[in-house]
């Protein structure tokens, strides 16, 4: 099972619906007992019926009286909206070998859309930059799954980031209490990503993040003179890595922390994961998260 959770595996399937496909389903497929097998759900409300929307939900009994399709909603499904929110900005193009942290974050990104979809969840797709380029509402039938998907399909990484100024944008925009699943390497000043965030949860919503870096960003496993290139700012350095690696690690290792233990303080779900990383490992933190919603 493990194999399929190999992100180089998962680079090399053809679509996107493939790869939510088998990290979703291998995942699931290695558990001695899965959660998603069925819900005990508490009916709520009818809507009308919109293409692409499972026929399983169908009220027959409507039907017959009205002469029009409406879908059974539950409880879960209208109370709980949710949004990923992607970093597309250049750093996040960045790879050392195999995958991007961008190829890395839209497979976590389709996988967990799948999934929720799949559980009849409502969730919406926003891409930022230093701009939001890319806000998909939350809808929970199949037809959008396709459209979120085939938007992780064409995804690319340009342009500078702006983490804190999206997420203040953004926020304004929210009515009602949402799940917020943000995918980031969050290279931006630290206080403002963690001031941001927080605000999230004093508003009520709860929050993961999926803090990505490359491999190489976080050990810094190369020798000999090398130019390192900013790719937002084109600023240069030239310096020999085993000179600097010590600090280096212990830098990297203190800026992780501060990220985990901050959100902590806020009963935000951090979780930090290198493109090297199972993907089952990002599947198992969303869904910890999910118990407790």
């Amino acid at each position: 099972m493990k194999q399929f959770l190999d992100p180089l595996i998962i680079a090399k399937l053809s679509t996107m619906y493939l790869k939510a496909k088998f990290i979703v389903e291998g995942f699931i497929s290695g558990l001695h007992s899965s959660r998603f097998k069925g819900h005990s759900l508490e009916f709520a409300q009818h809507r009308e019926y919109s293409f692409g929307d499972e026929l399983k939900h169908l009220d027959w009994t409507v039907y017959a009286k009205s002469d029009k399709y409406f879908i059974k909603q539950y409880e879960e499904e209208t109370n709980l909206k949710s949004y990923i929110m992607l970093d597309k900005s250049a750093s996040m193009g960045y790879k050392s070998n195999g995958i991007s942290k961008l190829e890395y974050a839209s497979y976590i990104a389709a996988s967990l859309a799948y999934m929720m979809i799949k559980q009849s969840d409502s969730v919406g797709l926003l891409l930022y930059d230093s701009k939001i380029k890319k806000n998909i509402p939350p809808r929970s039938n199949l037809s959008h799954l396709s459209v979120i998907l085939d938007e992780l399909s064409n995804l690319k990484a340009e342009g500078q980031t702006d983490i804190s100024k999206i997420l203040l944008e953004f926020s304004k925009n929210l009515k009602k209490r949402t799940l917020i699943i943000l995918l980031s390497d969050l290279l931006e000043d630290q206080e403002n990503i963690i001031k941001s965030v927080k605000n999230y949860r004093f508003a009520k919503h709860e929050v993961i993040v999926f803090h990505i870096l490359d491999k190489t960003e976080e050990i810094l496993d190369i020798s000999g003179n090398v130019l390192f290139k900013e790719v937002e700012s084109e600023n240069t350095l030239i310096t020999e890595p085993d000179i600097i690696k010590k600090e280096y690690r212990k830098l990297i290792s203190e800026f992780i922390e501060k990220y985990k233990l901050e959100f902590h303080k806020s009963d935000i779900d951090y979780s930090y994961l290198n493109t090297s990383t199972p993907l089952d490992l990002a599947i198992t933190n969303y869904l910890s998260k999910r118990e407790n919603i």
